[in-house]
Order: structure tokens, then sequence, then C-alpha cells
């Protein structure tokens, strides 16, 4: 897409996907109510969000994936106002568009590897791509893992497996919830690498929302909360 959009470019063509949030707010009841910052990023960018426990960090990463609706404000991604689009909408929407990383990792546990990615894809409604599922995981240097259960991987495989969920669908927005917190220093700057390598093989916007200080190093455009 990128590419497209460099393309357009040299003919004059103002072409920019971007994501960005405005006067967004959440209450979950009168002691803990949340207005987080606006955000832009425009295409191919990467955003390293920063905040204490207890500031809203998860939460604004649910309202950005459209899992929680705001109080106020809104989201939007390539033109679209995902707050506005109906459930089975925002359920296609996000399957299409967003890769989501959690804290804690999502797998079908009776399913292997591959067939929880093939799931992914199906829920997405998007023909099962087993060349595709195969070129990602080995891309993360987890080929070899295709067939195996994700219980039985290694902390830092279930890591990159949780990032092959995220990035198998070719979306648009990556975002990431304190995807090193359990990770050594090692391997939290691996698993940053990693989700910035899949971010800009799929011409994804990548958004990181964690507490680890370690990662600033690592990215330009930081926000705090």
């Amino acid at each position: 897409m990128l590419r497209l959009i460099a393309l357009l470019a040299t003919f004059g063509w103002n072409i920019t996907l971007m994501f960005k949030t405005h006067s967004l707010s959440f209450a979950y009841n009168q002691q803990a109510s949340f207005h987080f910052p606006d955000i832009e990023l425009d295409a191919g960018g990467n955003l390293l969000i920063l905040g204490e426990s207890g500031i809203g960090k998860t939460t604004l990463l649910h309202l950005m994936a459209g899992l929680l609706q705001p109080q106020s404000g809104r989201v939007e991604l390539m033109g679209t106002l995902i707050h506005e689009l109906s459930s089975s909408q925002l359920d296609c929407f996000r399957g299409s568009h967003i890769g989501l990383v959690f804290q804690r990792l999502h797998f079908v546990r009776a399913l292997s590897l591959q067939e929880n990615l093939a799931l992914v894809q199906h829920l997405a409604r998007k023909p099962v791509d087993k060349s595709r599922i195969k070129d990602v995981l080995d891309g993360l240097g987890i080929g070899h893992k295709l067939s195996e259960k994700p219980h039985r991987l290694s902390q830092g495989e279930q890591q990159r497996a949780a990032i092959a969920l995220a990035v198998v669908n070719r979306p648009q927005l990556i975002l990431a919830d304190e995807p090193t917190s359990s990770l050594d220093d090692k391997n939290a700057n691996r698993a940053a690498r990693l989700l910035q390598e899949q971010a800009f093989t799929t011409e994804a916007q990548l958004i990181i929302i964690t507490h680890d200080q370690r990662l600033k190093a690592q990215f330009s455009n930081t926000l705090t909360l």
C-alpha cells in the first residue's frame, strides 16, 4: 500500500492513510474515568505509548481497536469511524484491518499453530491461505513449529506466534498491549524489533502500549500518558 501511495504522489495525488483519535474519553465509574491525548499516525508510522499501571493504557488500546465504545470522541482508520460501525461490521473491519497482540496469549488450545492462524483468516472472512501462514511463521523463525500446539511452545516462540496472529491478515494497524512485560532485556528488544519488522513487511502502522521504559531507545515517536 505504501508503494501505491508513493507512486500516486509522483503524479501529484495527496493520499495518506492515517490512524487518528480525537477527544477520546471513557469511564468505568465515577472513580475510574480517563481522557486521552489525540493521536495522529501517518501510513507506515510507529508510535510507542508509555504509562504506569492504572493510567488507562489497556483501556486506550481497547478503544483504538473498537473493543470498547468511547464515552466521547472518535477513532478513525483509513477514513472509517470505527465506532459508527455495527457490531458485525466492526468485527469484520477489525479482522481485516487491525492486528492485535495481547498481553495474555489468545490461542485455541486444541488447535495447532497453523490451525489457529487459519481460524484468524476464516473469522476475518478471508480464504484460508496456508502459503501466507507458512511465510509469516518462517519470517518469525518458527516455521518449523507449524503443527505444534501453541501451549507447547517456549515463551519466546509463543510471543512470536502472537505476533503471527496479529499480522497474518496483513492489517493496516497493529496494536500491541505490553508485548515485552514478561521478557528479559534481550528478548524484549527482539520482540520489539520483530513487531517493527513485521509492520514494515506488511506496510502497517504500529502502536505499542507499555510501561516498559526499555523500548524508548527503539522508537523515535513516543507518547507518555
